[in-house]
C-alpha cells in the first residue's frame, strides 16, 4: 500500500474502544480510538481484564531541536496515523544549541494541551536530555526541563528527576560510548526510570555493541538492578510522525486513555515494545502480568501469552523466546513455536540463583536479525516484540 492510500485509510477509520472491566472493581472508562488502522488486532486482551491496549509513540522530534518538521503538525499527524498516545520530546542540550529553549518548552506544552482529548487521545510533553558521551534519556510528566548546564552528569540528572517527580527512560541504549556509566544503578530512581528502548527507528537494540566487545544493553541494564519496562519508539526526525511502518512503538495496557491512566500504566511497567503496527501482546507468568514481581525464588512458571495482529497475520509462525540473565548476552531458557492469533501456554522452571528477571521476546524465525549476537544465539532472528520483564523475589 502506498503512503497516500495508507494515510487516507488511517485518517478515515476509527471506532469505539470499550475498556473491559474486572468483576468487583469499578468500571473502566469508555475510550475512543483516534484512528484505528486498516489492519491490526482488537484492543481487548484475550487473557486479562480491566485494561485495554493503546498504541503509543513516546519519542519524537521537531524543528525545535534537530528534527525537520513543524511542531504544530506533529500531534495531529500521530493521531491521524492511528496512535492513541503521543509525545514530543525535543532535545535539551547546552545553552539551547540545537535544543529546547524555555519558550520552546512552553510551546510544546501548549501544543500538547491543545491536542489532548481525555479518553480519546493522550498528548504528552517531554524532553530528551542529550549528552554526547553518557547517552540520551527521555523524561516525561514534569513541569520544567533540565539540560546539560543544569544536569551535567547521570547523578545530577537522576537528582533532578527525583525532585520533580517525573519518569524517565534510557534511549537507544548502547549508541553513546559510556552507556549511562554502563547503567550504573541508583536505587533512589528505581521506580522513576520506567523504560529501556529495545526498538528505536528500525533497530533492535538487543545486541547493540556486542560485536565491539560490549554486553547486551538489556542484560547490562537489568543486571545492574534497574527495573525498566521495555519500549519501542519511532524517534521521528522528519515530517512523517506516526506513519512509517517497521519503526518502534509501545503497546500500553491502560485503564483509561488519559494522562493519568497512561502514567499509571508506565509506572506499573504494563507495556511492551514492538516495531509493527497493530500488534497486541499481553502476557502473564503464574498469574502475574508483565512488569510485575513473582513472589518466589524458584519453581515452575506457567506463562500465558496473547499474541495477535489481526487478519493480516492470522496463522503467521512466530517464536516466543524466554530470555534470562547472561553476561555479554541474555541466555535463552526456552523457545516456544507459536502462531499469531492464538493464546499460547507453556511452563518454564525459573531460579533466582540464575538471575532475578525474565523477558519474553517474540520473533519471526523466517527473517534474520540485522544486528546479531553470538553465533547460534536463538535471538539472531528478526525481533517483533518484547514483553516488559518480570522479577523474581526471595
Amino acid at each position: 500500500m502506498n503512503e497516500l492510500s495508507r494515510r487516507s485509510l488511517l485518517a478515515g477509520s476509527g471506532g469505539l474502544l470499550m475498556l473491559a472491566t474486572t468483576p468487583g472493581t469499578a468500571s473502566a472508562a469508555a475510550t475512543t480510538v483516534a484512528g484505528a488502522g486498516a489492519t491490526g488486532a482488537s484492543r481487548t486482551s484475550a487473557i486479562s481484564q480491566g485494561t485495554a491496549l493503546v498504541h503509543a509513540d513516546l519519542h519524537n522530534h521537531t524543528l525545535m531541536s534537530d528534527g525537520d518538521g513543524d511542531p504544530a503538525r506533529a500531534f495531529a499527524s500521530m493521531r491521524d496515523a492511528g496512535l492513541d498516545v503521543a509525545a514530543l520530546t525535543d532535545h535539551t542540550t547546552l545553552f539551547a544549541i540545537e535544543g529546547l529553549s524555555q519558550s520552546e518548552w512552553n510551546r510544546t506544552g501548549q501544543l500538547a494541551d491543545a491536542a489532548n482529548v481525555p479518553g480519546v487521545y493522550t498528548a504528552l510533553r517531554g524532553f530528551e536530555w542529550s549528552h554526547p558521551l553518557l547517552g540520551h534519556v527521555n523524561v516525561w510528566y514534569t513541569g520544567g526541563f533540565t539540560d546539560l548546564g543544569g544536569s551535567s552528569s547521570m547523578s545530577k540528572l537522576y537528582d533532578w528527576i527525583s525532585r520533580t517527580g517525573g519518569i524517565g527512560g534510557f534511549n537507544h541504549p548502547g549508541r553513546e560510548l559510556l552507556r549511562f556509566n554502563n547503567f550504573r544503578y541508583d536505587a533512589a530512581l528505581r521506580e522513576q526510570m520506567v523504560g529501556l528502548e529495545m526498538f528505536n527507528r528500525g533497530d533492535d537494540y538487543l545486541f547493540d555493541g556486542w560485536s565491539s566487545g560490549q554486553s547486551s544493553p538489556l542484560t547490562a541494564c537489568l543486571n545492574a538492578g534497574w527495573r525498566t519496562g521495555l519500549t519501542g519508539v519511532t524517534d521521528e526526525h522528519g515530517t512523517e510522525w506516526g506513519y512509517p511502518e517497521g519503526k518502534g512503538r509501545t503497546g500500553v495496557w491502560a485503564v483509561e486513555n488519559t494522562r493519568n491512566g497512561v502514567l499509571a500504566a508506565l509506572r506499573d511497567r504494563r507495556f511492551f515494545a514492538t516495531r509493527v503496527s497493530g500488534l497486541r501482546l499481553d502476557a502473564s507468568a503464574s498469574g502475574v502480568r508483565m512488569g510485575g514481581s513473582l513472589p518466589f525464588a524458584r519453581g515452575d512458571v506457567r506463562f500465558v501469552v496473547d499474541l495477535d495482529r489481526g487478519p493480516e497475520w492470522a496463522g503467521k509462525p512466530l517464536n516466543i523466546q524466554v530470555l534470562r540473565p547472561g553476561t555479554t548476552a541474555p541466555s535463552v531458557a526456552d523457545v516456544i513455536e507459536t502462531q499469531a492469533g492464538r493464546v499460547t501456554e507453556f511452563t518454564v522452571p525459573l531460579d533466582l540463583e540464575d538471575g532475578p528477571w525474565v523477558v519474553l521476546r517474540v520473533s519471526d524465525p523466517s527473517q534474520a536479525n540485522a544486528s546479531p549476537g553470538p553465533a547460534g544465539h536463538p535471538c539472531n532472528d528478526w525481533g517483533v516484540a518484547y514483553s516488559s520483564p518480570w522479577w523474581l523475589s526471595a
